[in-house]
């Protein structure tokens, strides 16, 4: 990164009382400001009601200990497999000729884009106790292929869902690798594959490492796929029994009791990110140019690969996207599948019941509101850390990176207390405050990267030109980085559109989004109509894919 632009040669404006008056430093006290209030005390307070262990007593007896090392198992199972399955797509995609490599790429890709809980509600459709392929099963062997309700299921569908964002961070630093390096240890007498395992994955290390820490810690405090295909076999989490506590309402003092379980959930994602910190002091670094690798060919393994390769991608792709699409176009679960018995029914209840329409609504005014808010935040904290000298810069990064590594439930419990004392308690308010608390780095990472490549000189030329202070960080960097804010705040706005994990703790009569919608009708056994919700949801997302691919194909 270069060094923050000393924008101080010109004297700022003075008060009659003769004190300066610099604008840059009451931006910089409004940020903290906003930081302190948004990110800082939320936490705080789940920390300060939850530390004092009043209630471990209670949650002992609830078996708080089972319910952790669940998520312990299911996170840390979840990410190994994740990052098992990105590495050897990255490999295959990136460094061999293995055919039809950019469409599968998409087609790989394309969980991201699907809510997991609704990802949980079709793999439902194939593998659940009435599922096709179980009952495709049953009828000719007897017994179901396999449940995929219980801790297993909840093994295999985190690592569907999370396996593409480590995938988009191993094929990244795999770019960096110079090829040459795998030409050396060919000339050297080593093999292709010998090449790529005694050079290629050791480079990898660091990245596998942060694939893991970062799939772990996500997949550590996710709801949706514990609430929806572990309850149903008893698996209990964190994230569920948290739930569990709000929604029972028998127990006293709940938010001190939810305090505690987020206390240990920031305690495990914080052992994660110091343990993946103290590895990365051994990681190697590269120096000089990259240099294009000459893609490994196959030979008689290409067809039998890419054949091996397309099954998988459609498997977990697109089949149980039309295992979805079967179950909403049938009236209602285990009626046989056939031309007479499919039906628009079920779409077009779902799309005019009003819990529908009133969580479209709340969706997309909190996504955008989201993305807006954080673009224009983040830019500015991206611009001040990065482009002006201050002891604080660092403290004030922190802060807001630090979301990044605390589960969301722990984010989402935080406002349950602030929203008591804030008036924004049952409020769309206080999911919008959420919203902001998690995702406000994803901004701020996109405008700090191409302000770490541009020189000062600009900023430097508009002082020397008799801009003031704030004028020159104005006109300069904020101008040029406003298009990376704007596509971070799209990311965000596509981020909270999708998100279950904090809104349905936040959830209130006439608030609820559209993952809490779809959530609440799986719950109370309303199957089809989940499922034709949640593939209206699918198909966006599937939609937005084609989008950003042809727009891709079109540079």
């Amino acid at each position: 990164m270069t060094s923050s632009v000393d924008l101080d040669s010109r004297p700022a404006a003075r008060m009659p009382s003769g004190r300066r008056v610099d604008p840059v430093v009451g931006v910089r006290v409004a940020l903290w400001v906003f930081v302190v209030a948004v990110i800082v005390a939320p936490l705080a307070t789940v920390v300060s009601l939850g530390a004092s262990g009043r209630h471990i007593g209670q949650l002992v007896d609830d078996d708080i200990a089972g319910a952790a090392m669940n998520s312990i198992v299911s996170a840390g199972s979840s990410a190994l497999c994740a990052v098992a399955l990105a590495t050897a797509m990255a490999l295959l995609l990136d460094r061999t000729d293995l055919p039809g490599r950019g469409s599968l790429r998409l087609i790989l890709l394309s969980p991201l884009l699907i809510p997991p809980f609704v990802g949980a509600i079709a793999w439902t459709g194939l593998l659940g106790p009435s599922g096709m392929v179980n009952r495709f099963w049953t009828d000719r062997f007897g017994d179901p292929l396999w449940n995929i309700y219980g801790g297993d299921g909840v093994v295999f569908l985190l690592t569907v869902h999370s396996y593409p964002m480590a995938y988009l961070i191993v094929s990244t630093a795999l770019r960096k690798i110079p090829g040459d390096l795998e030409q050396v240890a060919r000339i050297g007498g080593a093999s292709p594959w010998q090449a790529m395992r005694t050079v290629t994955i050791p480079l990898l290390r660091p990245a596998l490492l942060a694939a893991f820490t970062l799939t772990a810690v996500g997949n550590l405090a996710d709801f949706g796929i514990p609430a929806l295909i572990g309850l149903p076999e008893r698996y209990t989490t964190l994230s569920t029994m948290i739930y569990r506590y709000i929604q029972s309402g028998t127990v006293d003092r709940p938010l001190e009791v939810v305090s505690t379980i987020g206390v240990a959930l920031l305690a495990l994602a914080a052992l994660a990110v110091v343990a993946d910190r103290r590895l990365s002091r051994r990681r190697r670094q590269l120096d000089g140019p990259v240099t294009a690798p000459q893609p490994l060919g196959l030979g008689r393994a290409r067809v039998p690969a890419g054949l091996a390769a397309w099954g998988v991608g459609l498997a977990l792709t697109i089949v149980p996207i039309l295992a979805l699409a079967a179950q909403a176009l049938l009236p209602a679960p285990g009626v046989p599948l056939s031309w007479e018995n499919l039906t628009l029914d079920n779409l077009v209840a779902a799309v005019a019941a009003p819990g529908t329409l009133v969580g479209v609504q709340n969706s997309l005014m909190l996504a955008v509101g989201a993305g807006g808010v954080c673009a224009v935040v983040g830019l500015a904290v991206g611009v001040i850390t990065t482009r002006t000298r201050s002891r604080d810069n660092t403290g004030l990064d922190l802060a807001v990176m630090m979301p990044q590594a605390v589960p969301g439930l722990v984010i989402a419990v935080g406002w349950l207390i602030l929203g008591r004392y804030t008036g924004l308690f049952d409020t769309p308010w206080v999911i919008l405050c959420a919203y902001v608390t998690a995702f406000l780095a994803i901004v701020v990472q996109a405008v700090r990267a191409p302000l770490s490549t541009a020189s000062g000189s600009l900023e430097e030329a508009a002082r020397t030109s008799g801009a003031s202070r704030l004028r020159a960080l104005r006109d300069v960097p904020w101008a040029m980085t406003v298009p990376a804010a704007v596509t971070g705040g799209v990311l965000v706005a596509v981020t909270a559109v999708r998100e279950l994990t904090m809104s349905v703790l936040l959830v209130a009569p006439g608030t609820q989004t559209l993952g809490v919608s779809i959530f609440n009708l799986q719950q109370a056994g309303d199957y089809n109509a989940a499922s034709a919700l949640s593939l209206l949801v699918a198909l966006v997302g599937i939609a937005g894919l084609g989008v950003a691919s042809g727009s891709r194909a079109s540079r």
